[in-house]
């Protein structure tokens, strides 16, 4: 880390948005060492405890059952220093797995309070109300994680160069087939997780309207089921689509949770295409659908992170007991099951500590490919660029050849501790879709029975439901 951050610099450096975990600022200086890249900083809860009542400062190093669980990471358990114990996760677990060509695990450089404090001042009033109240930037932490920025190309390509990435976070691409599934909870094998969590966050108030994308037609790998996913996400981007120009926002939110694509929106961001997609006005954004559709097939990224998710064979709900195997506690799931119940985890019970551990690591590792980013970036390509390494896709609508990279970012470590968060909000998320499924059965009900009576006009009318 001999890059180090000072007061002076902290102008330099502006919001680009944030997570849960991470605020992330991009670079605007001048600097040869800093230019086209950005950096994340911790945050620290406003109370100064997570969610688990654990110290921030105190939870970053391995814990001593975690250390077990990584065993074999050679490099994650013997680093000496604990505040990079997250970038050599992505350096040697996720990136083995999704692919070197597709991952950037990043640098840690050192970073004063000063510049902490002076960022902290600088940004807080281009942050979403609600991250500002819960978090702020981390002044104990002394180090950053300085990365590309995958919005934009490489600083020092042979000519300047108009680009449009998109930045999409795809979530959990298939239905779980674990026979530890509860009978109460299967229709967890017939609806997406995606699709159940988002009746539980517009109950809670965190979205004003349902997603219009469906995470299986983006994993489908049939290419009118991909655009049909991103299109769902433009309309819908909530905290799962962005997109840049230039490394400027022009849809999407910064740090929280975007406004839905209205008439006005689509009509700027089709405007703001122009200068890249160069076609008919009202035809940009459709090509910008078909590249990203091309780009992803090409790749076969999706294919990649699918795998990774699947490491979850057996689902939370059988997870957990391997967990407590792990934890040597007594199992509060079994506690609370008829015996009759239990015998269906037995076998979980009863199985090896070493294989217990293989099943909760698979499922944190499944966990950071559900939860990450893939970042797409675009720029028409010229005949100078002959040379480049790039892919590339051809739009024929337009006549124009595109160089494109991928990146998955977001590859954060989950904690041990968090699988039973995990299994609280699974029971979470299920037990309020299945009242939303009862709430729309009794509706449908009365519905029928007013007909019946005759209650309803001729014409009939359009039940609007609001969760």
């Amino acid at each position: 880390m001999a890059l180090t951050l000072k007061e002076e610099d902290a102008a330099d450096w502006v919001y680009r948005g944030e997570g849960a975990v991470n605020l992330v600022l991009a670079y605007a200086g001048s600097s040869p060492s800093f230019i086209g890249k950005v950096i994340r900083l911790r945050k620290a809860p406003n109370n100064g405890l997570e969610s688990n009542g654990v110290s921030v400062r105190n939870s970053i190093a391995l814990t001593p059952q975690e250390r077990i669980l990584w065993k074999n990471v050679d490099q994650l358990i013997s680093s000496s220093d604990k505040e990079i114990v997250g970038q050599l996760y992505v350096e040697h677990v996720m990136k083995p797995l999704l692919g070197s060509n597709y991952v950037d695990a990043g640098m840690h450089i050192l970073v004063t309070r000063e510049f902490l404090e002076l960022v902290e001042k600088n940004v807080t009033g281009q942050r979403p109300v609600w991250r500002v109240d819960a978090a702020r930037v981390d002044t104990e932490c002394d180090f950053g994680l300085l990365m590309s920025d995958h919005s934009l190309f490489a600083y020092g390509s042979p000519r300047p160069s108009p680009c449009i990435s998109v930045e999409i976070k795809p979530k959990c691409g298939f239905l779980p087939f674990s026979r530890f599934i509860s009978e109460g909870n299967a229709i967890k094998r017939r609806t997406t997780r995606f699709e159940m969590h988002q009746i539980l966050k517009l109950h809670h108030g965190e979205i004003s309207r349902l997603s219009e994308y469906n995470p299986l037609d983006l994993f489908s790998g049939s290419k009118e089921r991909i655009q049909k996913a991103i299109k769902g996400l433009l309309i819908t981007p909530q905290n799962n689509f962005r997109v840049f120009l230039n490394g400027s926002l022009i849809l999407g939110g910064l740090g929280g949770v975007a406004k839905n694509t209205d008439v006005c929106i689509a009509k700027k961001f089709e405007d703001e295409l122009k200068s890249v997609i160069e076609v008919d006005d009202g035809l940009c954004t459709e090509n910008l659908l078909t590249l990203v559709t091309e780009a992803l097939q090409k790749s076969g990224v999706l294919d990649k992170l699918l795998d990774v998710q699947k490491l979850d064979s057996i689902d939370i709900e059988g997870v957990i007991h391997a967990y407590y195997n792990i934890t040597s506690e007594q199992c509060m799931v079994c506690k609370e099951l008829s015996e009759e119940q239990a015998k269906i985890y037995a076998s979980l019970h009863s199985a090896s500590f070493d294989e217990s551990l293989r099943i909760v690591k698979d499922y944190l590792i499944a966990a950071t490919a559900k939860d990450c980013s893939l970042m797409l970036c675009f720029r028409p390509r010229n005949e100078e660029d002959s040379g480049m390494v790039y892919n590339n896709v051809y739009l024929e609508s337009t006549k124009q050849a595109f160089d494109f990279k991928v990146y998955f970012i977001d590859l954060d470590l989950k904690r041990l501790s968090k699988v039973r968060d995990y299994y609280e909000l699974d029971k979470k998320i299920v037990s309020r879709y299945r009242q939303k499924i009862k709430l729309d059965r009794g509706r449908k009900e009365v519905t029928g029975l007013e007909a019946c009576n005759g209650s309803l006009p001729a014409t009939g009318i359009a039940v609007v439901e609001q969760m």
